[in-house]
C-alpha cells in the first residue's frame, strides 16, 4: 500500500510535505540495513529480532488504517535510526496511552532486555579495568 506525496498533501508555510510510505518489503529491508549500519552489534541483534517478529505478526493484517499506521511508525523509526536522533529520546506519552496491554508488555520486555544488556556491558567494563 503506497501513498503518493500529492495524496498526502503539499508543503504549506514551514511544514514540509510528508514523505510517501514505503511498501512493506522495502521498508523491512531499510530497517535491517539501518540497524546494520547505525547500531552496535548487540543492539542490532535485538532490533533485528524485534523488526522480524513485528513484520511477521502483522503479515496477515487486512485493516488499511492499521497497515498505514504500522508502516508510518516503522518508517519514522527508520528515519530516527538513520539520523541518530533517537538516542536519549523518551516515548511520547500519547502513544503509550494508545498502546494495548500486549504492546505495553512487549515494551516492558524490550526495556528489560536493553537494561540487561547495559548492565552486562557496564560489568564487563569494570572487570576489564
Amino acid at each position: 500500500m503506497m501513498a503518493s506525496p500529492a495524496a498526502l498533501g503539499s508543503a504549506t508555510g514551514l511544514n514540509p510535505a510528508p514523505l510517501a510510505l514505503l511498501p512493506p518489503i522495502p521498508l523491512y529491508r531499510r530497517l535491517l540495513r539501518a540497524h546494520r549500519k547505525f547500531l552496535a552489534s548487540e543492539m542490532r541483534v535485538l532490533g533485528d529480532e524485534y523488526v522480524k517478529s513485528e513484520f511477521r505478526a502483522h503479515r496477515s493484517v487486512d485493516n488499511p488504517i492499521h497497515i498505514v499506521g504500522f508502516l508510518k511508525e516503522w518508517q519514522m523509526y527508520a528515519q530516527q535510526v538513520e539520523g541518530d536522533s533517537w538516542k536519549g529520546d523518551r516515548l511520547d506519552p500519547e502513544k503509550i496511552d494508545k498502546m494495548s496491554d500486549q504492546q505495553l508488555g512487549q515494551l516492558y520486555e524490550l526495556m528489560q532486555a536493553i537494561q540487561k544488556k547495559g548492565q552486562k556491558h557496564a560489568e564487563e567494563e569494570i572487570q576489564g579495568r
